[in-house]
């Protein structure tokens, strides 16, 4: 078939492929030193107290409580519109050749316009659009297709049979949907976090429900996520991830129109244009899945966390050979293995980061609205929600 209906902002526009898998997914330790990990830990909420929403615009008052159980049944199953998603993450400038505007990793900065489409979970397909260049994510079944228009080349992944709605081999950036941003809030519920609704807004057009979350814990950089709640289909529209330290959403992704009809078929079809270099990725064995994914040989042991909710810190250990190349970089060094393929330099990020010291040790840190990182010059990582300072004290009682 042809490139892609329906991806481009011009369907005459000829498209070319590429794979979009990122570096977190060839390194998957990185994302313990990105906003990719900060998703999980900066949306720890829960219920605690809750009030009624009004009844602005018509909408029947609801309370917290009943909006959480509304949001976990959803009615309705496809859907198609448009998102933009922002993120101000206080994050350095990305090195030239970090992914280009039309790359799904270059979501952890600045502001970006994304196609969706969906017939239930096993039938999406999420464009990314820039200037003049296009990245898509299709699935289809098992099938599931990453392409880019920057160098002509498409990644194939099969999903293993067993459990295959829980199982994908997207970026692990930030959540590019609202339900992406929802499922992580839904899925990290405990007792630090206080909920409550503020009402009723609309977004792209539709009426819906608010939901605020809001941490009981005082050390953490969130101040607060919103939530905003389809009022007929309870789909998640919008989500917004406030920093302590600004006013806008440091994090907010929406959409801005959408439509509830179900998909044109053909939208999840996908096969590479001609001349197009394909990289096939298979399944793994039953003997594989039932050994599970273990560690491998010289990588580090699995993480530590320290402090629970809003607060916790993660600290892991990076394999040796990311290690050294880490240490390569803090002395100014190439950084060894740290420099990937595909143009984006790892290596070139850490060294724009600032150092730091104290009675952990020494590395570098990046201190950002929502979350703060330390890399330290013998290999581990900690990450939190959280100052630098908290890290540097969850370092030292390690």
């Amino acid at each position: 078939m042809a490139p892609m209906p329906g991806a481009s902002v011009a369907e005459s526009r000829e498209t070319r492929h590429h794979g979009g898998v990122s570096i977190f997914d060839r390194r998957p330790h990185l994302r313990w030193a990105v906003p990719a990990a900060a998703g999980a830990l900066i949306l720890a909420g829960t219920v605690a107290g809750t009030v009624g929403a009004s009844a602005d615009a018509g909408l029947p008052p609801k309370t917290a409580e009943a909006l959480l159980v509304e949001l976990q049944a959803p009615q309705a199953t496809a859907l198609s519109g448009t998102i933009v998603a922002t993120a101000d993450l206080g994050l350095p400038e990305l090195p030239t050749g970090m992914g280009s505007s039309a790359e799904l990793s270059s979501l952890v900065s600045g502001s970006h316009t994304l196609r969706v489409w969906s017939d239930g979970p096993e039938r999406t397909r999420l464009a990314m659009i820039g200037t003049a260049q296009e990245s898509d994510v299709v699935r289809n079944g098992r099938d599931v297709w990453m392409w880019s228009s920057t160098n002509d080349t498409a990644d194939h992944y099969v999903l293993p049979e067993r459990d295959t709605s829980a199982v994908s081999p997207l970026p692990a950036d930030l959540p590019r949907t609202p339900q992406e941003a929802a499922a992580l809030v839904l899925a990290s519920l405990d007792g630090t976090t206080g909920v409550s609704t503020s009402g009723v807004d609309q977004v792209a057009g539709r009426p819906v429900y608010e939901l605020i979350l809001t941490p009981k814990q005082t050390d953490t950089l969130v101040a607060r996520v919103v939530m905003a709640m389809d009022a007929e289909t309870r789909i998640p529209l919008r989500v917004q991830v406030f920093s302590t330290a600004m006013s806008d959403p440091a994090y907010e992704v929406g959409f801005t129109s959408v439509d509830f009809s179900t998909p044109e078929a053909r939208l999840f079809e996908f096969t590479p244009p001609p001349g197009a270099t394909v990289t096939e990725h298979a399944a793994p064995s039953k003997e594989a899945m039932a050994a599970g994914s273990g560690t491998k040989p010289g990588a580090g042991a699995s993480p530590t966390v320290v402090g629970s909710g809003w607060s916790q810190v993660v600290i892991a250990a990076m394999p040796v050979d990311e290690a050294a190349g880490l240490a390569g970089a803090t002395v100014g060094g190439n950084g060894g293995e740290m420099a990937s393929s595909g143009g984006l330099d790892a290596a070139a990020l850490l060294e724009s980061l600032p150092r730091t010291s104290g009675t952990w040790g020494s590395g570098r840190v990046l201190n950002g609205t929502l979350f703060s990182a330390i890399l330290t010059d013998d290999g581990r990582i900690a990450i939190g929600a959280v100052t630098p300072q908290t890290l540097g004290a969850a370092l030292a009682a390690q």
